[in-house]
C-alpha cells in the first residue's frame, strides 16, 4: 500500500479508502442488518492489506455501517483513522451536533472519531444551517475536547462553493481540514477547487473514482485516449485519480474480499502517472463527450425510490450500452430485471423524491423513460 499525507492533518492515510456504504445486507421480515460474519472480516482483511483509512456514515447500509465498523475495528482502533458524517438535515438546533455526534461515537464504540464531516453540504445549507446554529464552533469545541480529531466536510455543489465554505470557515476563526468530493476520469468539474483546496492546507479524499461502475468494464479507453497497449480500464480510473497531486486518498465501496484484495493491489502499485502522462489523460477525456451523457454515479441517494424502482441499476445498464457498446449485455440484465420483478418508469408515482435527492441533478424522470425504451427495443 502507498501512503500520502492528508493536507496538513499531520496523517499519513493509505491512498486506497474503504468506502463502508456497500457491506454485504441481510433482510429477514423486512428487517435489514449488515452480514458481519462476511462484512467483519472483509474489514479486517483491508486493515492487514494496508488501508488504514475508513469512511461511513450515520445511515449507510440501513443505519448499520457505523456499528459494523466499529466492531470490525475496535481491535486496531489505535492505527486506523476513522471517518464519519454529521446529516445537516437532522440540525434543528446548535445542541443538534453534539447530540449527533455522541450518537455516532457510541455506535462506533469509539471515544475519538478522526474525520468528522458535514455531510453532503451545499451553500444552501452551509449558510442557514451551520452558519445559522453556529455548527463550526461546535466542531471546533469538540476537537478541542478531543471528540474529533479533525474537522471536514463533504460536498454536493457548483465547484466555486467550495472556496466560499473554505474561506468563510477561516473568517469565522476554524480551519477545515479535509474535503470529501466526487471526482474521477468522467467528471472532473472540482479539479480546479481540489488544488485551492490542497492549497489552503486541506486534505482531499475522492469519491466515485471508478465513476459508479462506468470504468468497471472492459473497455480499450486507454488506448483511444494515449495509443498505448491497453490497460484495465478499472486500474486507470483508479490511477488518473491517484495521479492527481493534490489528492491524499481515492474512496471504494467495497462488498466482497475479492474487490479488497484487487483494489488493495493497484492501490498498492506504486507505478504512477507521470504529470504529463495524467494531464495528456484528461486532455484527452475531452474528445470523449459522449461519456457525460447521463452521468449516474450511482451514488443510491435517490433510494429507496417510494415505487421501488431500482434507478441506478436501470442507468447502469444504460452505461453498459451506450459508453462500452455492451448492448446484448445491457439489455439482457435489464430484461431479467424486469422478469424478477423490477419496477420502471411506469409504477413511478411522480413524486420528484429522487430528483429532490439527486446531488448530480439529474431529470431522472425523463431519463428512465428515454433508457428503458432503448433497453427494451
Amino acid at each position: 500500500m502507498t501512503y500520502r499525507m492528508c493536507g496538513e492533518t499531520g496523517e499519513k492515510i493509505s491512498s486506497l479508502g474503504f468506502g463502508c456504504m456497500r457491506l454485504p445486507e441481510v433482510e429477514q421480515d423486512g428487517v435489514w442488518s449488515i452480514d458481519d460474519e462476511k462484512a467483519i472480516p472483509m474489514l479486517q482483511k483491508a486493515y492487514e492489506l494496508g488501508v488504514n483509512y475508513f469512511d461511513t456514515a450515520p445511515y449507510y447500509c440501513h443505519s448499520n455501517s457505523e456499528i459494523t465498523v466499529g466492531k470490525a475495528l475496535k481491535p486496531v482502533r489505535d492505527k486506523v483513522m476513522i471517518s464519519t458524517k454529521i446529516s445537516t438535515d437532522d440540525i434543528k438546533e446548535t445542541a443538534d451536533y453534539r447530540r449527533l455526534l455522541e450518537r455516532s461515537l457510541k455506535k462506533l464504540d469509539t471515544p475519538y472519531i478522526d474525520f468528522y464531516h458535514f455531510w453532503g453540504i451545499n451553500k444552501n445549507c452551509f449558510d442557514n444551517v451551520i452558519l445559522k446554529y453556529n455548527l463550526l464552533h461546535e466542531a471546533q469545541k469538540a476537537k478541542d475536547e478531543g471528540l474529533i480529531r479533525h474537522i471536514s466536510f463533504s460536498f454536493h455543489d457548483e465547484p466555486q462553493v467550495i472556496r466560499y465554505i473554505i474561506d468563510t470557515a477561516e473568517q469565522k476563526g476554524v480551519k477545515l481540514e479535509t474535503l470529501l468530493l466526487q471526482y474521477n476520469l468522467l467528471d472532473r468539474v472540482n479539479e480546479d477547487m481540489i488544488a485551492y483546496a490542497a492549497s489552503k492546507g486541506l486534505g482531499v479524499v475522492a469519491m466515485g473514482p471508478v465513476g459508479g461502475g462506468r470504468l468497471a468494464a472492459p473497455t480499450d479507453l486507454y488506448k483511444k485516449l494515449t495509443g498505448k497497449s491497453s490497460i484495465a480500464t478499472y486500474e486507470l480510473a483508479f490511477k488518473f485519480v491517484l495521479g492527481n497531486p493534490h489528492l491524499s486518498c481515492a474512496l471504494s465501496g467495497m462488498s466482497d474480499i475479492d474487490m479488497v484484495k484487487k483494489n488493495t493491489a493497484i492501490a498498492g502499485n506504486d507505478t504512477t502517472f507521470s504529470q504529463d502522462e495524467w494531464r495528456q489523460l484528461g486532455d484527452s477525456l475531452e474528445q470523449l463527450k459522449k461519456f457525460s451523457d447521463l452521468y449516474c454515479t450511482g451514488c443510491a441517494y435517490c433510494q429507496p425510490c417510494p415505487a421501488g424502482i431500482n434507478i441506478p441499476h436501470v442507468f447502469q445498464q444504460f452505461t453498459y450500452y451506450n459508453v462500452y457498446g455492451l448492448k446484448e449485455h445491457a439489455k439482457a440484465t435489464f430484461k431479467k430485471y424486469l422478469e424478477d420483478g423490477g419496477k420502471t418508469i411506469k409504477d413511478c408515482q411522480g413524486c420528484g423524491f429522487c430528483e429532490k435527492k439527486c446531488p448530480q441533478k439529474l431529470k431522472i424522470r425523463q431519463n428512465l423513460k428515454r433508457v428503458e425504451d432503448l433497453l427494451s427495443k
